[in-house]
């Protein structure tokens, strides 16, 4: 049986039938109401080198990290391999994701 885009779409609405914790999450809290905070308290960058990850990203991170228990190396292989967390991040596999060594640093 070849995938399509209709069996995807039903995966994911099955995904958060069996858990909506991720998504009832999402939907309840205003995740961008924390940036002005997250933003002062980001530390200065030095100059060059990558830019760094959006911090109402990597404060979502921390939240995913905290309610699953997860080390910083399974935070980051949870991110690549679950839709959920992705959705959840609003991310995609295209997007860079944040390393273990960068979750850590957060």
């Amino acid at each position: 049986m070849q995938p399509n885009f209709i069996s995807a779409e039903t995966n994911t609405e099955k995904l958060y039938q069996l858990n909506s914790f991720l998504k009832r999450l999402s939907s309840n809290i205003d995740w961008e109401a924390f940036r002005p905070v997250l933003s002062v308290l980001r530390k200065e960058q030095p100059k060059g080198g990558r830019p760094p990850f959006d911090v109402v990203l990597m404060f979502k991170i921390i939240v995913l990290k905290s309610q699953y228990n997860l080390s910083d190396e399974m935070t980051e292989f949870f991110i690549r391999d679950r839709k959920t967390f992705q959705d959840f991040l609003g991310i995609t596999p295209y997007h860079t994701i944040p390393d273990a060594k960068t979750i850590f640093g957060t």
